[in-house]
C-alpha cells in the first residue's frame, strides 16, 4: 500500500516537474595533495596505493633523531626555567621587579624555544589529514625530500564518500533548486540510481555556459562519468 501512495506521490510530483538533461564526472568528497614541508631522508612509509586510512595515522616519517635530541633538551631547560620561575613567585615580594623580570622572561623563552623544536619535529612525520584511502604514491624509503622544493608525494580521497558535478544548461538555472532529485546512470551501466541536489555553484561555467551542481554519492570510482535528469520542482 505505501508503494503505491509512493508512486501516487511521484507521479503528482512529476507532472508539476520539468525534467532538466544534466551530464556529471564522479569525484571523491574530499581529495589531498600531501607532501613534506620539511628537508630530510625519508626514514619510513606506513601505506601504499589502496591503503585505508584515519584522521593522523602517521604515513611517513623522516629520519629526525637529531631533531628529538634538540626536542628533549629544550624540553629540560623548560622544566628549570618554570622551578627558577616558581621559586621567585613564591618570594616576589621581597625581590626586584627587574630581578623577577628576568625569570619570567627566561620562563617564558623556554616554553617558546620547546614549542618551535617540537614544530620542527611535526614537520618530519607525514599524517593523514582526513579518513580517506591512498590513491597515489610516489615516495619510497632513502628518497630525499627538500622543504625549498615541496613535491606531492602521496595522494589521498574519501574511501566511500563521491560527490557527481553534475552541468545543466543555464536556461535553467533558476529552475533547479538544492534538494531536487536526480536520476541518472553511468555510462556503460544500466542501473538506474537516484540522489538529489546537494548544491548549487553560484558562477556559470564561462567555456560551456553550463551550471554546476552537486549530489552526494557512495562508493563510485572516481573519473566515472554519466548522464541522467534532474525532476526540477516548479513549486
Amino acid at each position: 500500500m505505501k508503494k503505491i501512495i509512493w508512486s501516487m506521490l511521484w507521479m503528482i510530483t512529476a507532472m508539476s516537474a520539468e525534467e532538466v538533461y544534466a551530464t556529471f564526472q564522479v569525484e571523491a568528497q574530499k581529495s589531498a595533495n600531501l607532501a613534506f614541508s620539511s628537508s630530510g631522508i625519508v626514514q619510513k612509509v606506513t601505506v601504499d596505493v589502496g591503503s585505508e586510512v584515519k584522521k593522523e595515522d602517521v604515513l611517513s616519517t623522516l629520519q629526525n633523531d637529531d631533531l628529538k635530541v634538540m626536542l628533549e633538551g629544550a624540553q629540560v631547560a623548560l622544566k628549570y626555567a618554570k622551578l627558577d620561575y616558581d621559586r621567585q613567585v613564591k618570594v616576589k615580594k621581597i625581590i626586584d621587579q627587574s630581578q623577577f623580570d628576568q625569570y619570567a622572561f627566561k620562563h617564558e623563552n623556554a616554553k617558546v624555544q620547546a614549542a618551535y623544536q617540537k614544530s620542527l619535529l611535526d614537520k618530519t612525520v607525514l599524517r593523514a589529514p582526513f579518513d580517506g584511502v591512498i590513491y597515489e604514491k610516489s615516495l619510497e624509503e632513502g628518497d630525499v625530500v627538500s622543504g625549498a622544493m615541496i613535491r606531492t608525494l602521496l595522494k589521498i580521497q574519501s574511501a566511500h564518500e563521491r560527490k557527481l558535478i553534475l552541468e545543466f544548461d543555464q536556461k535553467y538555472h533558476a529552475k533547479v533548486k538544492v534538494g531536487d532529485h536526480f536520476k541518472y546512470k553511468i555510462d556503460g551501466d544500466e542501473k538506474m540510481h537516484e540522489g538529489k541536489i546537494s548544491k548549487i555553484h553560484p558562477v556559470v561555467n564561462m567555456e560551456n555556459r553550463k551550471v554546476i551542481a552537486e549530489v552526494e554519492a557512495k562508493d563510485l570510482m572516481v573519473g566515472l562519468s554519466g548522464q541522467g535528469t534532474i525532476i526540477a520542482d516548479d513549486k
